[in-house]
């Protein structure tokens, strides 16, 4: 499994959110400045995050966008499923449970399986919060 740059970046969007002060709006252009994104680039995914609600925006010379999760309680995992979609190393074990023929005799069914829950496991429990701490 490979996080695209949509993934990366948005995960690096909330965070940099998450870090200003409570209330603060910050404009596109200083997103894209500061995650070294074209403006059009972070204006796609700040649209993505306010559409699933993570983000909220206000027009104006003071607007922008800022968090609308607690960053206590939004998991990169959710994040990341937003802008990726379903996580699963292989098709067969997915959100969407593509069958494949081989499913009962697979001798790595279990391994992708294992894969994946480890994954989840890590971006489940880890949220934005956590990784502010983390970054200090």
């Amino acid at each position: 499994m490979k996080i695209s740059t949509k993934g990366r970046y948005g995960l690096r969007i909330m965070l940099e959110l998450a870090a200003r002060r409570e209330g603060e709006y910050v404009s596109v252009k200083e997103i894209s400045q500061s995650q070294g994104v074209s403006e059009k680039y972070a204006e796609q995914i700040v649209n993505q995050l306010g559409k699933a609600g993570f983000v909220k925006s206000a027009r104006g010379s003071k607007g922008g966008y800022k968090l609308a999760v607690d960053p206590k309680i939004c998991t990169v995992g959710e994040i990341l499923r937003l802008m990726e979609g379903d996580l699963s190393p292989v098709p067969c074990i997915g959100d969407d449970g593509e069958f494949c023929e081989r499913s009962k005799n697979c001798k790595t069914q279990i391994l992708w399986e294992r894969i994946s829950k480890a994954v989840s496991d890590v971006v489940d429990t880890t949220t934005l919060s956590d990784l502010l701490e983390i970054s200090l």
